[in-house]
Formats: structure tokens, sequence, C-alpha cells
């Protein structure tokens, strides 16, 4: 019996543990921490998964008060993407019920949740943080993709691992990996299929920094005070302006700037900031 048939049969929907907690550590109200919790599986992920995966982001996305996320796995993992052995079956019924035209969505899960779960297709322009402590590998890496300052501990381990077993990495990583690291870098991933550790990833630019374990989430805290110690709407333009940026000329890149630009300075954060500089004394963001 499909987990999906199963769980209708019973009425209910399994309970997969994505953990979203808001304000997690004292003067860190405004940063997410995102927990993929998994262990049994190595925090591969099934349909029910990917869902909850793709909500949490969408919380994050939503909530004015959440100005930067930590996304990280328990013990030494972090995301191997699919578990072959559910999400196939899974997937699978799911399309073939949302092909009789009768629903939309099973159990909750729509055909999109794997793709957002994994930031593709998500316009997301507040800064992401990925604590690593484990493989980042298929789903992992494609998740990666759309993750802004990468921390990692030597238990990592990095790899476009689809194509040996006659897979497509098709949530991101083609496009996105040759536009952030140096080309004979990304095909070094994406052609041998292989995986690195922490040390060769951060030579070919995939990473910010190794950290030891145990100092892993305190690091990503503190790259997340560095982070919101700056007006959060003025972040997140600049965000937005690298991302969209990136997709277009170099023409429409600066007209896509400068219309940030001009939103950005009639913000209200734009005369907290020289004014606290005047006064000499920490600014006090408003996000408004």
């Amino acid at each position: 019996m499909s987990g999906f048939r199963k769980g209708r049969e019973q009425g209910v929907s399994p309970q997969m543990p994505i953990h979203y907690e808001k304000g997690a550590r004292p003067g860190a109200e405004h940063v997410v921490l995102i927990t993929i919790d998994r262990p049994e599986a190595r925090n591969a992920l099934d349909m029910y998964h990917f869902r909850d995966l793709a909500r949490a982001w969408k919380d994050f996305r939503y909530d004015d008060d959440a100005w930067v996320a930590i996304v990280t796995g328990v013990g030494r993992n972090f995301m191997a993407g699919a578990d072959l052995k559910t999400y196939i079956p899974q997937i699978t019924e799911l399309a073939e019920e949302i092909s009789k035209g009768e629903v939309t969505e099973v159990d909750g899960c729509k055909l999109s949740d794997g793709t957002r779960a994994v930031l593709r297709d998500t316009k997301i322009y507040k800064p992401i943080i990925a604590a690593i402590n484990g493989p980042c590998v298929a789903g992992g890496m494609e998740m990666l993709g759309g993750i802004d300052i990468r921390i990692a501990t030597s238990n990592a381990s990095f790899g476009v691992m689809e194509p040996k077993r006659g897979l497509f990495a098709g949530g991101g990583t083609t496009a996105r990996l040759p536009r952030q690291i140096p080309f004979p870098a990304a095909m070094e991933f994406l052609l041998t299929a292989e995986r690195f550790p922490a040390e060769r990833a951060l030579q070919m630019g995939l990473l910010n920094e190794i950290v030891p374990e145990e100092e892993l989430l305190d690091r990503a805290f503190e790259w997340a005070a560095r982070i919101t110690a700056n007006a959060p709407l003025a972040v997140q333009a600049t965000k937005e302006s690298v991302l969209r940026g990136l997709s277009t000329t170099l023409e429409e890149a600066y007209a896509i700037e400068q219309q940030l630009s001009q939103e950005v300075f009639q913000t209200e954060d734009a005369k907290e900031g020289p004014r606290a500089f005047a006064e000499k004394r920490d600014p006090v963001w408003k996000g408004r």
C-alpha cells in the first residue's frame, strides 16, 4: 500500500519533522533556524519532507519579521536529496492522481514541492545561510545553489551525483552552479558526478569557510548577526538586484539596480541610518 493511500485511509498525514524556529537564540529574534530531521535516511527526503520544507521557505519568505534564515541538518547530516525508495513511488502516484483532473494535491503535497523545497523558482530575496555538517548531494546541492552563505565542517561532502544513477539534476544545479563558481570547477562537479570533501569544495569556491564541528551553529549565527546588523530592506534589495541582474543583460541589470535603489532610499530605515551615524549610536531598524 502506498504512503499516500495508506495515509488517506487512516485519515492522517505522516508527520515529517522539518523544524522551524524563529528567535532560537537570544539576540537573534530576526533569525529563523530550519532543521532537517530525518537521520534514519541520512536526511534524504520523501514527498512529505519536500512539502514541509517548501512550506518552511514560504513561511520565511512572507514573515516580515524574519530577516535571515539558517538551514542545517541533525547530527552529521545535511540534505541528501530525494529518498529514492519512497519518493519515486509517491511522486508517481501523486502525478497519476493529479492527471485525473480531480485534485491538485494529495495529503497537502503538490508536484511543485520538490523544486520549491530546493529553492528553484522561488523569489526569496532574504539572505540564507547553510550550516553543513554532512552529505550535501543531489537535492542538497540543488538547494545549496539557492543559498547565499555556505559554511561547513570537515564532515561535509558535496556532489552532483545523479548521472551515476542515470538521472539528471533538474532542481537548478546545471543552471546555477556554472554561474556561481569557476566554469572548470562547475564542470568537474557536473561531469564526474563524484563526491568531494569539504576542503576541495572550499578550494573550488563552493563554500565560504570550514569550521570545527562544535562551532558550526555558533558560526552560522555569527554570520546571521553580521547580516542583521544592516537594514533588512537594503539587504534584501541588494540580493534581489544581484539575482535579477544575473539573469539578464548588463544594461537591464543597471535599470533593476536603479529601481531598487530608489525604493530603498524612500524607506524609513534610509533615514534612520544617517541619523544614527550623526548621533553616534547604533541604528534601530524597522524594516520599513
